[in-house]
């Protein structure tokens, strides 16, 4: 089995209004040094070994469901889990 960790996160040219509203809210709770946050979302998934490259069938996912690719990248990391 495999655990894979996808990170999503808008493309820097993308204006990020949540990441605007958490610098503002952390700047004014006394963080000065905050200059720049961006919001994303993590997705985990654990996927059942198969003939299938497993690199290719997360970038599927990825591309098919879980990014917006006009506005969104992302990256994965991938983990193999070991029956116990």
């Amino acid at each position: 089995m495999y655990k894979v960790k996808v990170f999503v996160t808008l493309k820097e040219s993308v204006i990020d209004p949540q990441g605007s509203a958490a610098t503002k809210a952390l700047q004014k709770l006394d963080f000065p040094e905050v200059q720049d946050v961006r919001v994303g979302k993590y997705i985990e998934l654990k996927l059942e070994k198969t003939d299938k490259d497993i690199e290719v069938t997360v970038h599927n996912i990825c591309k098919g469901l879980l990014v917006n690719k006009e506005v969104e990248d992302y990256r994965f990391e991938i983990e193999e889990v070991v029956a116990q």
